[in-house]
């Protein structure tokens, strides 16, 4: 197979700590590079997007993937990007912010409230069964590493952000990779990327929201899959 590089962009921890057993599924021809978010500072996507450029400056040509808060940011630097990109795939993601209803709230999402939302979910994760020990240590390890500070700066940015002008400049191959139990992103954020990009395949995987980490296997084979077709 054709070498293909592939730019992995992560959802709202903003760290490589989720793809970990993605990558290790992925077939050798794909060249994985994992761009990590700043874990201080602004961290709206006009913030993040000069520092996924700085990460792809030497890449002739890439595919993008984008996963949950990462969707719109991949899809901006595709449509800027259009004669180096090759495909997107949006993983769990969206293009204006998935629960509309929760705009009026954005400004409420302060550092204490994510700290208090923080901690019920510590406390679900203690609960026999609810999660498996490796998602439990990849969760343990995100809370030490990002702060509440931070996770409320990109919340806000998620919950004010607009990228469909960009999704329908977009003219690289696109790929949706939706979770069949996703309790986090609705289908409506699907059905309006497949208004402005109806040329957008769509494919499933078995599992939650962070299905990528635990439906490995079959998120990398309709990963490759997509990346074969040219």
């Amino acid at each position: 197979m054709r070498r293909t590089t592939l730019v992995l962009l992560p959802g709202l921890d903003g760290t490589e700590i989720f793809f970990g057993p993605l990558l290790s599924h992925l077939p050798p021809w794909v060249d994985p590079v994992v761009v990590t978010y700043p874990a201080g500072g602004t961290n709206g996507y006009d913030d993040l997007a000069p520092i996924v450029h700085q990460a792809v400056g030497k890449l002739q040509e890439f595919a993008i993937l984008g996963w949950s808060f990462g969707g719109p940011l991949a899809v901006r630097v595709a449509a800027e990007m259009p004669a180096r990109v090759s495909g997107v795939v949006l993983c769990a993601s969206f293009v204006t912010p998935p629960h509309p209803a929760l705009i009026p709230l954005r400004f409420a999402m302060t550092t204490p409230v994510i700290a208090a939302v923080r901690a019920v979910r510590r406390m679900r994760f203690l609960v026999p069964g609810w999660a498996t020990t490796e998602l439990r240590a990849a969760k343990g390890k995100t809370w030490r590493r990002v702060n509440s500070r931070v996770l409320a700066k990109r919340a806000r940015a998620a919950m004010g952000v607009d990228a469909r002008q960009l999704l329908a400049a977009c003219r690289a191959r696109i790929m949706y990779l939706a979770s069949t139990r996703d309790e986090v992103i609705p289908r409506t954020s699907l059905e309006e990327i497949l208004v402005h990009a109806p040329h957008t395949q769509v494919a499933e995987i078995e599992g939650p929201h962070l299905a990528l980490f635990t439906n490995p296997v079959q998120a990398a084979a309709r990963i490759a899959g997509f990346l074969q077709r040219r």
